[in-house]
This record gives structure tokens, sequence and C-alpha cells, in this order.
């Protein structure tokens, strides 16, 4: 059995007991959340639109995070213009719970 849940407007296939990391949510770590449920897959039978309406995906907040850092480097050429920056995204780390 597995779902596809949205969340951050991006979507996710999940089962039972996978850890995913997503956009960074305004939650606890051991906080649960439910996700929104677009597609469910019950042993071959797919559910999708108003037959998944009742599903719900529960999850747990496992951690809150960054991610590794990325450099940024711009330059023009022969001009002598250097910039160098880096960026790490947070993320949210969850896990999957139950699948109703």
């Amino acid at each position: 059995m597995y779902a596809v849940v949205t969340t951050g407007n991006k979507q996710y296939k999940v089962a039972q007991d996978d850890i995913i990391k997503v956009e960074k949510i305004e939650a606890n770590v051991g906080d649960k959340v439910t996700l929104d449920v677009v597609m469910l897959n019950n042993d071959g039978k797919v559910l999708t639109g108003k037959d998944v309406a009742k599903s719900k995906v529960t999850a747990e907040v496992v951690a809150q995070d960054k991610a590794k850092k990325i450099v940024i480097f711009k330059y023009k050429a022969k001009k002598n213009e250097r910039k160098r920056q880096g960026h790490r995204q947070p993320f949210t780390a969850l896990k999957i719970t139950e699948i109703k």
C-alpha cells in the first residue's frame, strides 16, 4: 500500500515507515501532522479524486534541519567582478506512521 501526498507544492510517493524530506513545516520535533492525499494504491486498487477524500496520511516530525550547503559563484570575465555566496535550504524530515 502506498499513497501520493502533497506538501509544499510538491508530490511525494510514500509508504508506511518511510522517511521523507519536505519543505519546512512549522511544527516541533515529535508533533504529528496530516498530509493531503492525492492518490491511494491499496493492493492494486487505485483511488483518486472524491474516493480518496476520506483517506488520510499521518506523519511524525523527525527533524528540523538544513540541507547541505551549495555554493553560488558569479563572475564577469575580464571585469574582476566576483561574488561568492552559500545557501542551506531548511527542510523537515517526516516519518510516515499511518495510511488510512
